[in-house]
């Protein structure tokens, strides 16, 4: 593995995801100032995720073809330059679109960058090499929103959005400056596998089917944990811990869990790890009070780490055969799609039959799907 890039790439997304983290827990605070309703909240979170849905596998397929580099130090000055446009934003629609605009820088960053550390990855140490590079992100989101918030508390909301901007251009610059560019598998230029070819691999369809569940799972947790912990009045502070030590234990687990998927059977780790995070989802609501909560989510979060590394490494296997980037960026594309639709589902389940249902709901998907995943997966 080529650690100079490694270091690099590392170094850029947890600066811009910790600069990414920083708006979560504004961004809803913000939207109702300009007169959000909860349907437009809605359209305003999604957002982010279409525009992802939308870029991410045809940025990845033009990735393949003409390297790595330039997409993510331009997806990088995006990311600079969207963060300063969200203080003047008027409108909801304003808004919208800004988030849009975000979404579509978005998609040539994190899903280019996995796919550069997938390009490095030596046989056989894909999940240790993925599993410590995803250590990144979650350090960046368990540490991103806490740092809004006391940014927001003592200096205001611009603040937030312009420090967001300076971390995403010093990200920027490390990229332009240090990252070298390597060349792409010579193979996938001579096939020339089309985006629909990639989508028919039985080993895609079988990963983008537990990547939209786990993500689903992960926001029902994000958006409707707290209303659920709210009824045994948990503080506010309580509740952050709660996602926090999700995030965290999925994180500091990865390059434990990393190393076993270079040992061990790794599609048998993933439907192990989604079985656990599932039915720790349908364990939430029995929970009475936030040590029983803590507990269930630490559960969860294990059941994510055990589940993610062996999860990456199987796409850096089939990305070096189909394209790195456009691979990685379907993989990511399910992220997406599962983030976007869960607020929407589960907030028709939640009106519709209760706050408890949710969790229900979700873990049970996230059962059907680990069924599906091996009914998917070939021999």
């Amino acid at each position: 593995m080529n650690q100079r890039i490694f270091n690099i790439l590392f170094i850029a997304i947890l600066v811009t995801m910790i600069g990414l983290g920083i708006i979560v827990p504004l961004m809803p605070i913000y939207a109702q100032s300009l007169g959000a309703t909860g349907v437009s909240l809605g359209i305003i979170f999604s957002g982010f995720s279409l525009s992802r849905i939308v870029f991410m596998p045809i940025i990845g397929k033009f990735s393949d073809k003409n390297g790595r580099k330039p997409f993510i130090i331009t997806g990088l000055f995006l990311y600079a330059l969207v963060s300063l446009f969200y203080p003047f934003a008027q409108s909801v629609s304003q808004l919208v679109c800004i988030r849009l605009f975000h979404g579509f820088a978005s998609a040539m960053v994190l899903p280019i960058a996995m796919a550069h550390i997938g390009d490095i990855a030596k046989k056989g140490e894909e999940g240790r090499t993925m599993a410590t590079f995803t250590l990144a992100l979650f350090l960046g989101m368990g540490t991103g929103p806490f740092l809004g918030g006391l940014l927001n508390d003592k200096f205001g909301l611009k603040m937030a959005f312009f420090t967001m901007s300076l971390l995403s251009l010093m990200a920027f610059f490390i990229t332009l400056l240090f990252l070298p560019e390597i060349k792409t598998h010579h193979q996938i230029k001579k096939k020339n596998i089309s985006l629909r070819q990639i989508l028919k691999n039985k080993i895609i369809r079988a990963l983008f089917v537990f990547r939209m569940a786990n993500a689903i799972g992960r926001g029902g947790i994000m958006t409707f944990l707290p209303i659920l912990a709210a009824k045994f009045s948990i503080l506010p502070a309580q509740i952050g811990l709660l996602i926090s030590v999700i995030i965290f234990i999925t994180g500091l687990f990865q390059r434990l869990f990393g190393v076993l998927a270079d040992r061990y059977n790794r599609f048998y780790l993933v439907f192990l790890g989604s079985l656990v995070a599932s039915i720790s989802l349908m364990l939430f609501p029995f929970c009475n009070n936030f040590s029983q909560l803590l507990v269930v989510g630490a559960l969860m979060g294990i059941g994510g780490a055990v589940a993610m590394p062996a999860a990456a490494a199987i796409i850096v296997v089939v990305g070096k055969e189909t394209g790195m980037a456009a691979s990685m960026s379907i993989f990511n594309m399910a992220m997406s799609v599962g983030m976007m639709l869960s607020p929407i589902v589960l907030g028709f389940v939640m009106d519709t039959i209760g706050i408890s249902a949710i969790f229900y709901f979700a873990g049970i998907f996230g059962l059907l799907s680990n069924v599906l995943f091996l009914i998917l997966m070939p021999n």
